[in-house]
């Protein structure tokens, strides 16, 4: 069992809002979920009776109040039916708090912090949904959007949702390729684009990639330039964005359905064109705020943070801070300028209550050996969240014994496929070093076997086996659903695989070993890749790394391990045995990996994750230009190199 590293106390756990919520629940129902609040029992009740669940939520956060068998009317996935008849509206909800804090704090690497008030934010979403009905954007007209984690986004985001519009968002860092892979397949009727960024120190042009994208979109009929870096110049036949928000007024909401579309996110498009996910706005609004304010504990007062950019999904949980009246953080540059404690220096500074970040850069802080804590004050931080990836053991210990005590370290898995965890913390639970707490409530979530059976302490097969308001209403052009179905419904019509490899132990704690395709399987047994990069993270000469595991055509398996080594060092014969026997003691000896080979660096996807199965297909003998889309690759020319392995490697 590995160590406990932070326990909540009796008065901590009473003194939360997911303790309020269960006693609302207990009065209301005639129930007991213990003093203080066991989770596990809350939890139950939440999964064996959803409609309840979700309709006290509603009736709790004050969203909607709808009688138990109006809830869920169709508990089928796919297809589940949600709150039918009632109408609602995400920004409404949104803008909703009006307390004297800002709603808004900006900060980038090249000025003073900024607060934006809550009535500002207001004012400039009701002028900026002015001017799209102006426009004569309707509901369901697309808003796309090639902004930076600023304010202007925030607002034209808000601002289309309140007209009903359909909201869309590539970062500026994708190139044009990359943009017109995903917004030429939802035609947008207006774009909304900037015409640069700063980024570790370096301003990065995109006027060029913004008149691509003009001529590239024929739907778009206004372009909205947002300035950055020329604020003196707007392009021809474009609305400058001081204009588009001069008439501040109070916002008008469009009542929509619970599930009318609120924004498309997209798959990661590794293999092939990104998949375009729509959720709704009933359904976000209801998941975010479980997330939110049960298991984050947030509300008025609190300054939630997470590292981002707009194309990951979370900063569309920045955004839903607003929804418990929360104060957002914006922050535009790198995650590690000018030095690699960037985040927690401001944290210190600002006074984050919540600070969220990659698993990859709590990793890299760990590896450096710094100590926040020592340095910056951190006294207001109750919530360290990650995400992304699986937080290696040593990086949890790390957090308590370099940042701060006294802090819940979020460590979540979920996915773009719902905008939200379905498994990670809870003020209520302890902190194990290596794993998640527990599943959300509301999200019933199990491992399973190959035969479709449930199975306690064995790696199995992340499922979902009842439906969350937050799974997508569609993938866009997919009328017939069965791409949807395809993805997450197989093997097993009506429940969703969402493609994890999962351990849920003895105590109810989580693990999640990486993605169930691109798992190793030597002789039958199958293996997560992370207990191999928690081994190697640990060898200072490497960097980065990456292992496949190869099915060839004979039958045979190969099973490589690509190092990335620091400046200066060479993968000797003694470097190689020192990893294959931190593996072979830290994982198994079938983790030992057949070969270890030195490359140039580790191709992520644009949101940190490894190409672990692109890359395994190239090595497969897959098209280059079918295994890999480029354009969603953090470093694209990385993927020549493997390329060219593959070709050696294939030639007799």
């Amino acid at each position: 069992m590995n160590d406990v590293l932070w326990q909540p106390s009796p008065e901590s756990m009473r003194d939360t809002r997911i303790a309020a919520f269960a006693a609302w629940v207990a009065e209301r129902r005639g129930l007991s979920f213990g003093d203080p609040v066991d989770y596990d029992a809350l939890w139950l009740w939440s999964v064996e009776h959803l409609d309840q669940f979700w309709g006290d939520l509603a009736r709790w956060t004050g969203v909607l109040d709808v009688p138990d068998e109006k809830v869920l009317t169709r508990p089928e996935m796919p297809g589940a039916r949600w709150f039918p008849g009632t109408t609602v509206n995400y920004a409404e909800q949104a803008l909703r708090h009006r307390p004297d804090l800002p709603a808004l704090i900006v900060v980038g690497e090249d000025g003073e912090p900024q607060e934006i008030s809550w009535t500002t934010l207001r004012r400039q979403v009701g002028a900026f949904a002015a001017t799209l009905r102006r426009l004569g954007v309707q509901r369901g007209d697309r808003v796309a959007a090639y902004l930076p984690n600023v304010p202007e986004a925030i607002v034209a985001f808000l601002g289309a949702a309140a007209v009903g519009a359909v909201w869309s968002a590539c970062a500026p860092d994708f190139g044009t390729r990359a943009v017109l892979d995903r917004f030429a397949q939802i035609e947008p009727t207006v774009l909304v684009a900037v015409d640069g960024y700063r980024f570790a120190g370096k301003e990065f042009d995109r006027r060029d990639v913004v008149t691509e994208l003009r001529a590239g979109l024929p739907t778009v009929r206004t372009t909205i330039s947002v300035p950055r870096l020329h604020p003196d110049e707007t392009p021809d036949n474009a609305l400058a964005w001081a204009d588009v928000v001069a008439d501040e007024q109070e916002p008008a909401f469009e009542p929509v359905p619970f599930d009318h579309p609120l924004w498309i996110l997209y798959s990661s498009g590794t293999t092939g064109l990104p998949k375009g996910i729509v959720h709704g706005h009933g359904g976000i609004l209801l998941e975010q705020l479980k997330w939110g304010v049960l298991h984050f504990d947030l509300g008025p007062g609190d300054r939630f943070f997470w590292y981002t950019s707009t194309a990951w999904m979370m900063w569309n949980v920045v955004v839903s801070a607003l929804l418990s009246g929360a104060t957002a953080v914006l922050y535009d540059g790198a995650p590690n300028h000018p030095s690699l404690d960037a985040q927690f220096a401001l944290a210190g500074r600002l006074g984050f209550t919540h600070l969220g970040t990659s698993a990859g850069y709590l990793t890299a802080c760990t590896k450096a050996g710094i100590r926040p804590g020592d340095v910056h004050d951190l006294s207001a931080l109750r919530v360290v969240g990650s995400t992304g990836s699986p937080l290696p053991t040593a990086a949890f210990r790390w957090v308590y014994d370099a940042v701060k005590a006294d802090v819940v370290l979020s460590s979540a898995s979920g996915g773009t496929d719902v905008c939200t965890a379905f498994i990670g913390s809870s003020p209520l639970l302890p902190v194990t070093a290596g794993e998640l707490q527990r599943p959300l409530l509301g999200v019933a979530a199990a491992a399973w076997d190959e035969a479709g059976q449930p199975v306690t302490g064995e790696l199995g097969e992340m499922v979902i086996t009842e439906p969350m308001p937050s799974m997508p209403l569609c993938f866009w052009n997919d009328p017939d659903g069965e791409r949807y179905r395809s993805t997450y419904f197989e093997p097993w019509p009506g429940v969703w695989r969402h493609g994890d490899w999962l351990e849920i132990t003895s105590r109810g704690t989580c693990v999640i070993t990486g993605r169930s395709d691109s798992t190793l399987n030597r002789g039958g047994v199958r293996m997560g890749t992370a207990d191999i990069y928690a081994a190697v993270e640990s060898v200072p000469e490497v960097l980065d790394c990456v292992v496949l595991g190869v099915e060839q055509p004979d039958g045979g398996y190969w099973m490589p391990l690509f190092v990335q080594l620091a400046p200066g060092e060479e993968l000797t014969e003694e470097l190689a045995g020192r990893i294959r026997a931190l593996i072979r003691e830290q994982a198994s000896p079938r983790h030992v990996p057949d070969e270890i080979i030195a490359v140039p660096g580790v191709p992520h996807t644009r949101t940190g994750k490894r190409l672990e199965v692109p890359l395994k297909r190239l090595f497969q003998g897959a098209d280059p230009d079918k295994a890999v889309n480029r354009g969603t690759v953090d470093d694209a020319s990385l993927i020549e190199h493997y390329i060219a392995l593959a070709r050696a490697r294939s030639t007799p």
